[in-house]
This record gives structure tokens, C-alpha cells and sequence, in this order.
């Protein structure tokens, strides 16, 4: 058989390049792809960068994505992508029109603007620190200053939903729900501005999912943890105490982590 080519997708920026390659793989992931390679160029300063991207995408058979503000930039690549035959995706350009053309406004094309050290990025920062200082219930009293609190049962991706949130400067703490232990009682405490979101999964995905963890772990998946009886258990515990907190619940058996935390920030919109 011919060796099937990878699929490649070039991304470039005049500045990090976070943004194109996020549009990327959101792309991709609606395909069924098994192989896309997603190679990014960031920082490119001058027309000769460009136009290498655009032969090494022609060689390799692949679109390119950029996110270009320097408009003699943008008119390199958009040229000579068309001259190469290669196909290029400009990701922000009819955004920046369309604010033209409504608003009569002019920017600034200046790069990296998103990733600017101003006050949402040190909000971030401190967001990312405050998740893994009271992930996993590792200190009660963060529930009390958190803005979002997870419950669940072990690997309903509450950690990393937490990570998310907080890439967005949400101060997100997490307790995992076991039936050994009795869940604290700042949990139930009052607390100004806190949203507790309760996150669950079919017990025949989390089994999948549970004993997928033992075997990374190099233990055996007949333990208790992954067992159904002990699943099942667990989660009418967990929807025991949800109830109590009368929180709203997402079932993420299907999510994705930003589905799950798009969700989450609907709840938070007033």
C-alpha cells in the first residue's frame, strides 16, 4: 500500500501564533483526520519568512493559517500563496474589516496585543496559581474565595476544566466526591459571587475511562476503582451531595474540556 501522506497545516503570526492554531486544531478535530500535523511559525518580522512557509507548505502538500496584522505581511503571503498554488487561510482579516467597515476605526497593527502584560493577564496568572493551590481539595478555605467550584467523582475532568477556567482569569477550585469522606463544610458555607457546578459521567464511560488510568499507571484494572459496582456507588453519592447544593449539574460523558467550561460560563453570565 502507498504510504498515506500526512495532512499538515502551517500556522504563522507576526506575533505568537496562539490564535491561528487554536482555529486550527478546532478545525481538525471536526474531521476524521488520524494524522494532521499543525506546524507554527511565530514572530516572523520580514516577507523572506513568509514566502519560505509558503514553498515549505507547497513542497509538503498543505494549507497555511496565519494571523498577520502588518499589512505588507498579509499581502505577502496572500500573494504569493495564490502564486504557489497553496491555500491560506487569513484567520483575523475579516474580523479587522468587518470593525473597519462597522465602527470607521483603524488599528493599530501592532503584534501580540492579546498576549500584552496588562491587568486581564496578570488576573490570569493569579487564576492559574489560585487553581493548583486548591485543586483536588487541597485546602478548604479556597472554596470560600473561589468563583467556581467543581465537585465530582474521580476523572470527570474537574482538574483540568479548573486549568481552563482559569486560562480565562476565573478563580476555580475543585473537591473530588468520595464516599469515605465527608465533604468539608465550607462547601456549604455561603459565599458572595461563588458558583458550585456539579460534574458527572455514565458509569460504563468512566469505568472506560477509569481503568485507562490504572493501566498508565501500571496497576491492574480489576481494582475497586474501576469497577461498576463501586462506580455506581459512588456516583449516587455524588448525586446525593449535589442536591444538597443545589448546584447546577453537567453530564460531560460527551464534552469536551472548553464544552464543559463554555457551559460553565453561560451559568456565570447573569
Amino acid at each position: 500500500m502507498p504510504e498515506v501522506r500526512p495532512k499538515k497545516i502551517f500556522v504563522c503570526s507576526d506575533a505568537v501564533g496562539e490564535t491561528a492554531e487554536a482555529v486550527a486544531k478546532a478545525t481538525a478535530r471536526q474531521f476524521a483526520a488520524e494524522q494532521v500535523i499543525i506546524k507554527r511559525y511565530g514572530n516572523i518580522k520580514d516577507e523572506e519568512e513568509v514566502k519560505a512557509i509558503i514553498r515549505e507548505a507547497a513542497r509538503e502538500g498543505g494549507f497555511i493559517a496565519y494571523t498577520l496584522v502588518q499589512p505588507e505581511l498579509r499581502d505577502t503571503m496572500r500573494e504569493e500563496s495564490i502564486r504557489a498554488g497553496v491555500r491560506s487561510v487569513d484567520v483575523m482579516g475579516p474580523m479587522m474589516q468587518a470593525f473597519i467597515d462597522t465602527f470607521n476605526d483603524a488599528p493599530k497593527y501592532q503584534p501580540g496585543l492579546l498576549h500584552e502584560m496588562d491587568e486581564s493577564y496578570f488576573r490570569k496568572i493569579e487564576a492559574v496559581e489560585f487553581a493548583v493551590k486548591y485543586d483536588d481539595g487541597k485546602d478548604a478555605r479556597g472554596f470560600l474565595e473561589a468563583q467556581v467550584v467543581l465537585v465530582g467523582v474521580s476523572r470527570t475532568s474537574k482538574t483540568p476544566v479548573c486549568i481552563y477556567l482559569a486560562s480565562r482569569g476565573i478563580k476555580t477550585a475543585n473537591y473530588p466526591l468520595t464516599i469515605e469522606v465527608k465533604p468539608p463544610e465550607e462547601l456549604f458555607k455561603p459565599a458572595s459571587k461563588r458558583l458550585i457546578v456539579g460534574l458527572t459521567m455514565t458509569p460504563e464511560r468512566l469505568l472506560k475511562v477509569r481503568a485507562e488510568r490504572l493501566k498508565s499507571l501500571g496497576l491492574p484494572s480489576q481494582a475497586n476503582y474501576a469497577s461498576l459496582e463501586r462506580i455506581s456507588e459512588e456516583l449516587r453519592f455524588a448525586d446525593e451531595i449535589m442536591k444538597r447544593l443545589h448546584c447546577p449539574v453537567i453530564d460531560v460523558t460527551e464534552r469536551a474540556i472548553e464544552e464543559t467550561a463554555g457551559l460553565i460560563l453561560e451559568f456565570m453570565t447573569p
